[in-house]
């Protein structure tokens, strides 16, 4: 590369309000990266990259030539809705296949947790219980509903699949396809997925028109027995709607991995809840030299002249 910027490290600022961003990437390297607290910026009209994640309201405001904010994960709500972001950033986002694997394994593992009542057998074995009679329906006849058919949702859809669960999935676009899952597109696209799904896994991406999209209203249109698997955000889901669907028996169970106060509270109902499992938003993850590896790449994509390969869009929010 002959662009001047490329000649040195990019400087890199990090920006939480809860996370110490460099003290975590302290195991990772990149040549290509210079990671630095806002603090340690001596020109901050020099710094035109950051890291981030959960910024400050006014995080931005000190860096008036940030050209690329980078998030540390796949969700960029964060980042998004942080008033002081430049209007002009790029923001691009972590689109890593091992992390998405990472998330069909968490995912399937709780489909067949609920299918086969796993549940169920561990409070057996707990009261030395020899029970066999529970019974399962094979696999062909437990519709599985996906919200949210990007990276994330493709790996689980194809996971699913191949132990041969028909997987319904909502796609905004409706763009893609894969052989085994039926493609849902358009406005009500959600409501149609959760009305057929005996189990509904949420992948959604966080943005104003997806916030508290796990409502009563969509509970009631999912079948009796029906389960919720929530992976997406916290804001996705009304928690009184969801304890309402379990507690009248409408909802048979659900799996929650994100919340909207994390850590969840120790004396939250969820944690006791004899239908919830909690799991404490470790659904999948990704590596920090990945992290910095994507944003020296991003980065070198958009001073070059080229669209990041993992550039978000900005108007739709993911």
């Amino acid at each position: 590369m002959k662009d001047a910027t490329l000649a040195q490290p990019i400087l890199t600022v990090a920006l939480s309000e809860t996370f110490d961003l460099v003290a975590n990437m302290a195991e990772a390297s990149d040549p290509r990266v210079t990671l630095v607290r806002p603090d340690e910026v001596e020109d901050p009209g020099a710094v035109t990259c950051a890291l981030a994640w959960r910024p400050a309201d006014d995080a931005f405001d000190a860096f008036p030539n940030i050209k690329m904010v980078a998030s540390i994960a796949a969700g960029v709500d964060s980042i998004m809705n942080c008033p002081s972001l430049p209007s002009g950033a790029v923001v691009t986002r972590v689109r890593d296949e091992e992390q998405a694997r990472m998330m069909a394994g968490f995912a399937v593992w709780h489909v067949v947790h609920h299918h086969r009542r796993m549940g169920e057998y561990l409070d057996n074995q707990a009261t030395g219980s020899w029970s066999r009679k529970f019974r399962a329906d094979m696999s062909s006849q437990v519709p599985i509903g996906l919200l949210g058919f990007g990276l994330m949702g493709q790996h689980v859809a194809k996971a699913l699949v191949a132990l041969g669960y028909p997987v319904l999935a909502a796609s905004r676009s409706g763009g893609a396809s894969m052989d085994g899952v039926e493609i849902v597109s358009g406005p009500d696209a959600v409501s149609r997925v959760a009305g057929r799904a005996r189990m509904l896994i949420n992948l959604l991406p966080l943005t104003e028109q997806t916030q508290d999209v796990l409502n009563a209203e969509l509970f009631a249109t999912m079948p009796e027995g029906a389960v919720l698997i929530q992976l997406g955000r916290g804001e996705h889901m009304v928690e009184d709607d969801l304890l309402a669907a379990l507690d009248s028996g409408h909802l048979a169970a659900a799996s929650l991995d994100v919340f909207r106060q994390e850590p969840l509270p120790r004396d939250h109902v969820f944690w006791s809840h004899p239908r919830v499992v909690v799991t404490p938003h470790k659904a999948s993850d990704t590596t920090r030299h990945e992290v910095l590896r994507q944003l020296a790449d991003n980065y070198t994509a958009l001073v070059s002249g080229q669209t990041p390969p993992g550039a978000v869009d900005r108007d739709a929010g993911y």
